[in-house]
């Protein structure tokens, strides 16, 4: 299973590569800039499953774009980010003790996305799509425990091994896509975005030895960002 996750994410980088590696109208436009949102997030165990609301958190960052030309009306190019965001999960315990848990999972997140766009450039509105893969750092975690007494022995299926867990692996990666709208100005680029994060990898060990089958990220992003351009392509024929 792991191979095959693995070849998924180079097949994806090769194709990402291709497509942005075609032949058009060539852009030069490099911009870099900051951004903020808020992320929703729930971990997808299986075998056995936790039930969960979706946990939510403040994220923040920083952005580079370079936009490399225009294909027929597409405009493309490619997006890094560099991202804190607390992910991690909140359960719904419905075992008549009144418990609440909540687990916090900190990490550093690099995006790495192929971005098109079509509407205007330098002046207006534009809508655009991104996907690509992205990377995680896992740096540290916190739980919050509500209970009294906090008592996980009558959880569904004994399952409370995951109280006090530390995550077994610290590298986080899985697939990023979404979709906004950008306004250009003569000050910058203010975007708005939607984004859904798949993980495929697990943070928790999930072979014959270990507490899960799956244990991944999935995560809702809302975002805005603002850009500010470097260096421009010139041309009076740019709109």
């Amino acid at each position: 299973m792991n191979k095959l996750r693995h070849i998924f994410i180079f097949a994806f980088l090769a194709i990402t590569a291709y497509a942005i590696a075609q032949v058009g109208e060539h852009r030069n436009d490099f911009s870099v800039g900051f951004m903020g949102g808020y992320t929703m997030n729930s971990m997808d165990f299986m075998n056995p499953s936790i039930k969960q609301s979706k946990k939510g958190s403040p994220m923040f960052g920083f952005a580079a774009r370079y936009i490399c030309e225009k294909y027929f009306t597409a405009i493309c190019g490619v997006e890094m980010e560099l991202q804190y965001t607390n992910l991690g999960w909140k359960e719904v315990i419905e075992d008549g003790t009144e418990n609440q848990y909540t687990r916090n999972l900190n990490y550093v997140q690099v995006p790495m996305l192929m971005q098109m766009g079509w509407g205007r450039e330098r002046r207006g509105l534009k809508f655009i799509f991104e996907a690509g893969p992205q990377f995680g750092f896992y740096l540290n975690g916190s739980e919050k425990k509500v209970g009294n007494p906090w008592d996980p022995s009558h959880r569904p299926n004994g399952v409370n091994y995951q109280y006090g867990k530390e995550p077994d692996n610290k590298f986080d990666y899985g697939i990023a896509a979404g979709a906004g709208v950008e306004v250009s100005t003569p000050v910058g680029h203010f975007l708005l975005q939607g984004r859904y994060y798949y993980g495929l990898s697990d943070v928790f060990d999930n072979s014959k030895k270990g507490d899960f089958g799956r244990s991944a990220n999935q995560t809702l992003l809302v975002k805005m960002t603002y850009l500010l351009d470097l260096v421009r392509t010139k041309g009076n024929n740019i709109k």
